[in-house]
């Protein structure tokens, strides 16, 4: 990549994309950034020459935005205006289209999408083979990591702390997830089988890392930064867990090449997806569902059940089948909060009208009371 003074825009994943899509704002006198950090109130944004600022969200962005998953997020290109008055460095005008994303929904009863990181080639899942390894987790993964436009890597940390045995058993049950799903086993501490992470870097690649608090993803970051960039403490001897967690979002440019994302432990992974996308994933389960005997089938104690009859015959994975209803419920009842949701702004949209209209009628009779008579 050269000097970190010589970066270019390329180097922060700029393509000719990005380029065509800010052509507009290019005639405006505003410059190509791309957002490093959430700081809340303000954006860091990194420019071509390594250049740093500080930007705020201009309220026409905000504005127009329908929701919270379409404001800028850590990854984004984003429009900035320089110089635009003491205190403030930038201020953002224009957030790109994004090419890819990662997402889930966020944690708890909303309905809405966190957008955890924009502009993603490759989402690298961090887990170990001991008590954090679950293949229905690493299958929400794939769902969520698919549908925004990215491909999946899961890299089973901790190699040294298992044996052969069980290293391997778990990354046989990942490769059960498709062959388009990488995985490596690895060792941070031991620094064993890490060429395989770099060699997913690569100038202007965006890697955004992801798992749960304690398999060691932070270590996993410093070694490739080559150095302690975040703070890792202690593990505990009982939990096998590490003390340090991510607590912010961060994009990180390596100067050897190559764009990191990392993210804070993730606990849980709700689904953020349609049926379309459930249906390719689950492609295999959906071509038994057609055999079922009745078309409202749900799949649970209905007779005539082909995807039950599969199961029992042990030609389909008891595991796949209940993760494939989990993920289904999940689907429906995100749908269901998304109707209500609509439901409830267009109900208010209705009544924001109506008022408008009798306001508009009342100004109109006061004014017509006002107006001199002949």
């Amino acid at each position: 990549m050269g000097t970190w003074e010589k970066l270019t825009l390329e180097d922060l994943g700029w393509n000719p994309g990005h380029e065509e899509a800010f052509r507009e704002h290019a005639a405006k006198g505003w410059r190509p950034a791309r957002l490093i950090r959430d700081n809340k109130i303000t954006y860091g944004a990194l420019m071509a020459g390594a250049v740093e600022m500080e930007v705020v969200m201009s309220g026409k962005v905000y504005h127009e935005a329908d929701s919270d998953a379409e404001l800028p997020a850590v990854g984004d290109w984003v429009a900035v205006e320089t110089g635009v008055g003491e205190g403030v460095e930038g201020v953002i005008r224009a957030r790109l289209p994004r090419q890819s994303f990662f997402s889930r929904k966020v944690p708890g009863d909303s309905s809405e999408e966190q957008v955890m990181a924009a502009n993603v080639d490759v989402v690298a899942v961090v887990t170990e083979p001991g008590v954090d390894f679950s293949l229905r987790r690493l299958e929400r993964y794939l769902t969520i990591t698919v549908r925004g436009g990215a491909k999946m890597v899961v890299l089973i940390n901790k190699c040294d702390l298992f044996t052969e045995e069980e290293n391997e058993e778990a990354a046989a049950a990942v490769r059960t997830l498709g062959a388009e799903v990488g995985v490596h086993v690895i060792s941070v501490r031991r620094r064993k089988g890490l060429k395989a992470v770099r060699d997913l870097l690569a100038p202007g690649v965006t890697v955004a890392f992801a798992g749960s608090s304690g398999v060691g993803k932070s270590a996993l970051v410093n070694r490739l930064l080559g150095d302690e960039w975040q703070w890792t403490g202690e593990v505990n001897d009982v939990t096998g867990k590490g003390r340090h967690t991510t607590t912010a979002r961060e994009l990180l440019v390596l100067e050897k090449g190559g764009i990191i994302i990392d993210n804070p432990g993730i606990k849980e992974v709700q689904m953020w997806t349609d049926e379309v996308t459930l249906k390719e994933r689950f492609a295999d389960i959906e071509a038994l569902a057609a055999k079922c005997k009745f078309g409202d089938c749900k799949h649970g104690r209905d007779a005539g059940c082909a995807i039950r009859a599969a199961v029992e015959a042990g030609k389909l994975g008891a595991e796949r089948y209940e993760g494939f209803l989990k993920l289904d419920e999940e689907v429906a009842a995100l749908r269901k909060q998304r109707k209500k949701r609509q439901m409830s702004f267009e109900r208010r949209q209705k009544r924001d009208h109506r008022v408008k209209a009798r306001n508009l009628v009342d100004r109109r009779e006061i004014e017509a009371d006002l107006k001199p008579r002949a």
